[in-house]
């Protein structure tokens, strides 16, 4: 059974990250005792993670994490406030990311946790 956007969701919440809001299918999520946004979205049930594109040199370390695996391209929303903007489509710029796709709980936890150790908490 694929893992759902719900069920990361479920996740998320267990591991204490902070849900800042959702709009349409994007939610703001800060990790554990930091002020590190991340994003979620979801997309015909299925969850993805997108982190800020200063991450994008750890892509194959999260790569590795089982039940992982980068979209291809950065990942584009106007909701991701936090992550900053380039031009792609439209002669307006919009903000952008890196996006994952998460296909277990397991999968989950181990993200979180590289993500954590990664930006040094």
């Amino acid at each position: 059974m694929a893992y759902s956007a719900d069920e990361l969701t479920e996740q998320l919440i267990k591991l204490q990250c902070r849900s800042n809001f959702k709009i349409k299918n994007i939610a703001e999520y800060m990790l554990v005792n930091s002020k590190e946004a991340f994003y979620t979205h979801s997309e015909s049930g299925k969850g993805k993670i997108v982190i800020r594109p200063a991450f994008e040199v750890f892509s194959d370390d999260f790569n590795d994490i089982g039940g992982v695996t980068r979209a291809q391209g950065y990942f584009h929303s106007s909701e991701m406030t936090r992550f900053p903007t380039r031009i792609f489509k439209s002669a307006q710029p919009i903000h952008y990311g890196v996006a994952f796709k998460i296909n277990s709980e397991q999968a989950a936890k181990d993200f979180i946790a590289k993500l954590t150790m990664i930006i040094g908490n």
